[in-house]
Formats: structure tokens, sequence, C-alpha cells
């Protein structure tokens, strides 16, 4: 699967890099639990894309929009409250698929509220037209912005929206 640098939904496709000269700007994308498996797990909800290839894709897309996408993927809740405090400390842009952990975890409210940087929030399939208990999302409430079910293609419309963005 490849995802396409384009103009869809307002969002300018740069090929320059409006920040810090000649180095693109840093962004993370960081999957919550359970997401190392797509492909795999109900490729009916979350579709046939591995992680791998998604990762792929975004990296490619994140260079075409001037921009250094490093993707992470973990089942362990410390870990991505880890990762959100040093992207905190460092004013790190974050797409951040909290998966399962949206619904409960305080502590990865808490350490997303930290933020210093812009944070999408990204849900693969559309939460709201899921079971009852997916419909809220503890994190929605300090993230900059929440896309859901656009498929993986929700990854790329965070990145655009991110390229768009001042620093």
């Amino acid at each position: 699967m490849t995802i396409e640098p384009t103009r869809a939904a307002g969002f300018p496709v740069r090929t320059e890099n409006p920040h810090r000269s000649g180095e693109p700007r840093r962004v993370w994308v960081l999957n919550g639990v359970n997401l190392g498996r797509l492909g795999t797990r109900e490729p009916d909800i979350y579709g046939a894309t591995t992680h791998s290839a998604l990762a792929d894709s975004l990296v490619a897309l994140g260079a075409d929009l001037g921009l250094a996408v490093e993707v992470r993927q973990t089942d362990e809740e410390a870990a991505m409250v880890r990762w959100l405090h040093a992207a905190a400390d460092d004013a790190i842009p974050v797409v951040l698929n909290p998966a399962a952990w949206s619904h409960y975890s305080i502590a990865l409210r808490d350490a997303v509220a930290q933020r210093t940087a812009d944070l999408i929030e990204v849900h693969i399939s559309n939460v709201h037209t899921r079971e009852e208990f997916r419909h809220h999302s503890v994190i929605s409430a300090v993230a900059t912005g929440v896309i859901a079910g656009l498929g993986v293609e929700g990854y790329a419309a965070a990145l655009r929206f991110i390229a768009a963005r001042p620093a």
C-alpha cells in the first residue's frame, strides 16, 4: 500500500521545508496495543495493510511532505507514556493511535495533556459506529484533533495536517 501526497482535504503538499534550515521536521507516529497485528487482526475492520507496510508508507509520505517520520508500536502502556513524555520534552508533533487505551487510560490521557506540539488522535475504524464502549475517548479532549473511520488513510491526513502547520 502506498500513500501518495495530495492536496486532498485542503492540506497542501510542501516541497520545501518551512522549519529549521535543511532539517526535516520530526514527527512521531505512535501506535498502541494490538496495532502490531494489523493485516491479520480483524481485517474486515482494520484492513489488510500490515503495520510494517503502513510504517513504510508513512515514512515515504513524510519525506515528500518535508517531515522526518518515525513510526513506533507498543503493547506496553508504560512505553507509550515514556514516548509521549519524550515528544513533549522535545516539542515533537505526534500522530497517536492509542487503540484500546483510548477508552480508559488516564495515564495516557495525562501524558498527552503535557504535549508541547500538535497531537492528532487517529483511529482506523469509525469508533462511533462500533460497540458502545468504544464511543468515548479519554484522549480526545487533550488532542489537537481526532480522525476516525478513514482506514489507514487517516494517518496520511494527520501527517498532511501537521506538515501544513507552523512549527
